[in-house]
């Protein structure tokens, strides 16, 4: 199962797309697995989280983020790919694994188009 980290439905409004849905539907098509858009749901609208240090995310995205009642039957038991695409702190995919799994997942790999390197962190923090 393929699963992209969700935004917000005013942030996909205002942005027209979703990254980590676009990469998604590339594994899919490539027969990585089978996307499922709409896995994860990002209730509570939050603010970039760019600049922010790892606490201060984490406390921003706690409750945002859950799994889609529609979605939990199909990922119970399954092996799911979480495409993101930037991986900063790891925040929000910590998030989104901690929600599949708390749902029925039997595995999560996080797959990202690109990563911060921690250095990097080390000045906004």
């Amino acid at each position: 199962m393929i699963i992209p980290v969700p935004l917000h439905r005013w942030r996909l409004w205002k942005r027209g797309f979703n990254q980590a849905a676009m990469l998604g539907r590339e594994l899919d098509s490539l027969g990585h697995g089978r996307l499922l858009v709409d896995g994860l749901e990002r209730r509570k609208q939050t603010p970039s989280l760019g600049g922010m240090g790892a606490r201060k995310r984490e406390k921003i995205l706690a409750g945002s983020i859950v799994v889609a009642s529609k979605a939990q039957p199909l990922i119970s038991g399954k092996d799911v790919i979480l495409v993101d695409d930037v991986l900063t702190s790891g925040a929000t995919s910590n998030a989104c694994v901690q929600q599949l799994k708390r749902n029925g997942a039997r595995s999560v790999v996080v797959a990202c188009f690109a990563r911060v390197l921690d250095e990097s962190l080390d000045t906004v923090r």
